[in-house]
This record gives structure tokens, C-alpha cells and sequence, in this order.
């Protein structure tokens, strides 16, 4: 009797595990469905609301576009000269632009952006909602008749999408141009030959894919932290852990936009 005892309390913990991952995900879903319509509502950007979004826009964005913008040129730029080197060494040198607009421009800079912002933004805005709720500021601004999702967590879910687009389409701008420079030098006589081949790149599906993959980067970037610290936890799970958890369903939904980007581009 006792394998199948210990056969049932194995199934019987993969059934609570499975039921709490359940659980998790939907309480994140209807926690960022109302994010999202608060983000909506017009009434969210008025008054003290409106400061605060404003103060966290700057906070999040402002401090880190410089060198965020130089650091990713400087990788760039390597991969800008490994890929020409390896290009011309192949006799490929016309695929070259084409290709560094494709990885740099379409994928790595952006998925780049949104793991940079989740761990320099969204994370620790998500770790200072969390205080806020065990501290008892929720509870304090519900009994003030104001609405502590609007005032607390939505400027900061706004700051970490606009911080997500932001970055990823200065860096974009700043790589092409650095892409151009580097094929053809400083020169405007073949700026036509570059935008016609940049052009070909972006087709209209292939744009929209990339703004929704942008945007739906953003989204997850804003929501999944905030809406995970907004879960009721288990005493015994520390702070510690359920970060982790975040931080790890963050991944799998920017991995899944990922894939879900490439599927659409390239099959």
C-alpha cells in the first residue's frame, strides 16, 4: 500500500501545483485587464494622478536613455563589423545591410529594451507596489476614496511601457544610422539605395509585426510585475521567491512574443 499511497500524494501535489500556476496566471490576467482599462479611462489622467504618471515617465526613461543608447551602439557596432567582415569574406557584401537590419533592427533591440526595462524599471516598481500593499497605503487611499491602482500602479505599469518604446525605437534609429555609416561612409549618395532596401525589410507586414511585438513587449514589461505583486502570497513564500516567479513569467512571455514574431516573419 504504501507505493500507491506515495503514487497519490505525488499526483495529488502536481494537481495543487498545477491549480495554483492556474490561478497565478489568471489573477495576473484580471489584475492587467484592469490596468488596462484604467490606462483607457481619461479620468485616470487628471489631477494628482496626472503628476505622478509624469514623475515616473521621466524616472524611468530619462536616467538611462543615454547610456542605454551607448551601450547598445557599441554592441552594434561589433556585431555591424562581424557581420560585413563575414559578408565580404563570403562574397555576400549586398546581403549585409539587409541582414544587420533584420537581427539588430527588428529583433535584438527590441527584446533587448524589454528585458533591460523589466529589470532596471518594472521589477523594482513592482517590489515598491508590493510594500506599499503590505505597508498599508492601499488600504489608507481606499478609506481617502481614492482609487490606490490608479494613483500607485498604473503610473508606474505607463512608465515601464513608455520606457520599453522609448528606448527600443531610439536605439533602432541610432543602429540604423550606424549601420549606414559603416557600409557606405559618410556620405548621402547612396542614402536611396539604403532606404529602398530598408524598405524592402519593413514590408507592411513585417511593420506590423514589429510595432505589435514592440507593444506587446511593452505591455508585458508593465503588466506581469505590478500584477504579480498585486497577488495574495502565501505566508510562507518570501518576497524573494515571488520576484524570481515574475521575473521567470516575464521570460516566458516575452520568449513566447518572440517566437510568435518570428513564426510571423520568416514562415
Amino acid at each position: 500500500m504504501a507505493p500507491i499511497s506515495t503514487w497519490h500524494d505525488t499526483f495529488a501535489d502536481l494537481a495543487r501545483a498545477g491549480l495554483a500556476w492556474l490561478v497565478g496566471w489568471w489573477q495576473i490576467i484580471h489584475s492587467g485587464a484592469v490596468i488596462l482599462v484604467l490606462a483607457l479611462s481619461p479620468s485616470s489622467y487628471a489631477g494628482d494622478t496626472r503628476s505622478a504618471m509624469a514623475r515616473h515617465l521621466y524616472l524611468g526613461t530619462a536616467p538611462v536613455l543615454l547610456w542605454f543608447t551607448v551601450l547598445s551602439s557599441l554592441i552594434s557596432l561589433v556585431i555591424i563589423r562581424i557581420v560585413i567582415a563575414t559578408a565580404v569574406s563570403y562574397g555576400l557584401s549586398q546581403y549585409a545591410l539587409e541582414m544587420l537590419v533584420r537581427v539588430l533592427v527588428l529583433e535584438l533591440i527590441p527584446l533587448t529594451a524589454a528585458i533591460f526595462v523589466a529589470l532596471y524599471c518594472a521589477l523594482p516598481n513592482a517590489a515598491e507596489v508590493a510594500a506599499l500593499r503590505a505597508g498599508g497605503e492601499f488600504a489608507r487611499l481606499s478609506q481617502q476614496g481614492v482609487d490606490p491602482l490608479q494613483r500607485e500602479v498604473l503610473p508606474r505599469a505607463m512608465a515601464s511601457l513608455f520606457a520599453v518604446l522609448m528606448l527600443a525605437a531610439v536605439a533602432c534609429v541610432v543602429t540604423a544610422m550606424l549601420a549606414y555609416a559603416s557600409i557606405y561612409g559618410f556620405t548621402a549618395s547612396a542614402f536611396a539605395g539604403y532606404t529602398r532596401t530598408f524598405g524592402h525589410v519593413f514590408a507592411p507586414a513585417v511593420s506590423t509585426i514589429f510595432a505589435l511585438k514592440s507593444l506587446l513587449f511593452g505591455l508585458a514589461v508593465a503588466l506581469i510585475p505590478v500584477a504579480s505583486a498585486l497577488q495574495d502570497r502565501p505566508r510562507r513564500r518570501t518576497r524573494a521567491s515571488a520576484e524570481l516567479q515574475s521575473l521567470v513569467r516575464l521570460f516566458v512571455v516575452i520568449l513566447l512574443i518572440e517566437a510568435a514574431s518570428l513564426v510571423g516573419n520568416y514562415y
